[in-house]
């Protein structure tokens, strides 16, 4: 009798340290290395879109339905930049036909904009503006050939990420 529970003793002695490793595990948080950017997080203050990726995205998207490519603008980026911001700072999405008068008095033509939050990755956001017919067709717009792509994080808003997209021409 004496053996047995000497044994079971130490079998369970010996369960202990994978225990531990098995709960050190559960514990650790999930890591994104090797991720494609456009799976990466932006709900985060160092977070940064990769901008690359999304005119790559975005001009694939229009290529398979028959629109030219689309190429990142520096004034069109700052402007998203700057859009994205304000929308955290006033913690909700703005007016689209505010942005685009503005941007339209830069000398702009064809403008149009995607302002949205919520999505946390910028494959998200490519979903969402898909099946939402408005944000589609800024992506399609035939007459764009240029874009700027910005998102903002608001750590206490509702939303978290928000989202600014403009093309023109």
């Amino acid at each position: 009798m004496g053996g047995r529970n000497l044994r079971r003793g130490l079998i369970a002695a010996a369960g202990l340290p994978a225990l531990a490793l098995l709960g050190a595990c559960a514990t650790e948080a999930p890591t994104t290395a090797g991720l494609p950017s456009i799976y990466l997080p932006l709900a985060s203050q160092n977070a940064h879109i990769d901008t690359d990726a999304a005119r790559d995205m975005i001009s694939s998207y229009r290529r398979n339905r028959g629109a030219g490519p689309l190429t990142v603008d520096p004034e069109l980026q700052r402007l998203a930049e700057a859009e994205a911001a304000a929308m955290a700072v006033a913690d909700r999405p703005s007016k689209a036909q505010t942005v685009k008068a503005a941007v339209g008095r830069l000398g702009y033509a064809d403008v149009n904009a995607n302002l949205s939050a919520g999505y946390h990755t910028l494959a998200e956001a490519f979903s969402g503006w898909r099946e939402s017919a408005p944000h589609e067709a800024t992506m399609l717009d035939p007459r764009a050939t240029r874009m700027g792509i910005a998102t903002a994080y608001a750590p206490g808003s509702k939303y978290k990420v928000y989202w600014a997209l403009l093309t023109a021409k």
